[in-house]
């Protein structure tokens, strides 16, 4: 059955497969990340933030079943408001992928957390996007951007990638039960060609220069009485080493 959107080949066996890792991956991840607001850009129909304790979560996307409906480059979201952004698979479809990270960059907070999940262009997948007989389908159909690129918009942003990790070596067969047979794949590729997983999943901080973060006051106090703390230690164990000091001349 031709796939038209990337939602619908998710409802496949491979897609199946792949969302199977990915939701793996971002349940570890994102439950550590804390903040007010949680943006979720594309595939509205999956809750990939499930295990984020962020309470208010949004799903933007052009299509039906988001909770606000927007063009991706063009947020109606307040500059500097963002503690979580994840954007899954939305740059090998965007008309100007680059313009879509200025936008992330705009609305997302200092040391907010960026999450992009992306297909690889230098893996199986990848060539079968160039040369396969349904690369005019979803997801083949998208222009795959490389991790290397991904990461070069992000350092010119001002992002420092923090984490990542890339998944998926098993050739993008349609049958299940071929993909059960090449699972085998999965732990000899990432020992033996790391680089040429399928799918990379990449975290990203964004850092602003001269901007000082404010914490609680109370977080200021336990680290306060901890200094003192620390410091009546160690003047503890130097009036110890000299009386020490003094038995053995005496």
């Amino acid at each position: 059955m031709p796939t038209n959107t990337i939602a619908d080949w998710f409802a496949t066996p491979l897609g199946n497969y792949l969302l199977e890792k990915e939701r793996a991956y971002l349940d570890e991840v994102t439950p550590d990340i804390f903040g007010f607001h949680a943006l979720q850009l594309g595939l509205p129909h999956l809750d990939l933030l499930r295990e984020n304790r962020i309470t208010h979560r949004l799903r933007i996307d052009a299509g039906e079943g988001a909770d606000v409906r927007a063009r991706p480059h063009e947020l109606p979201i307040a500059t500097q408001s963002i503690d979580l952004a994840l954007l899954p698979h939305v740059l090998e479809f965007a008309e100007d992928p680059h313009a879509l990270i200025r936008e992330i960059d705009r609305v997302m907070m200092p040391e907010g957390r960026l999450v992009i999940l992306g297909f690889n262009p230098w893996s199986l997948w990848g060539l079968r996007s160039l040369a396969g007989p349904a690369r005019h389908e979803s997801p083949w159909n998208g222009r795959f951007v490389s991790l290397l690129r991904v990461k070069d918009w992000l350092a010119l942003l001002g992002f420092e990638v923090s984490a990542g990790r890339l998944v998926c070596y098993v050739p993008p067969v349609k049958r299940e039960k071929w993909l059960r047979r090449l699972a085998f794949m999965e732990p000899a590729g990432d020992r033996w060609w790391a680089v040429g997983g399928a799918v990379y999943m990449l975290q990203a901080i964004k850092r602003v220069r001269g901007v000082r973060l404010l914490t609680p006051a109370w977080h200021e106090a336990v680290a306060r009485e901890k200094r003192v703390a620390l410091a009546a230690k160690r003047e503890g164990r130097a009036a110890a080493a000299r009386s020490g000091s003094l038995r053995v001349v005496k």
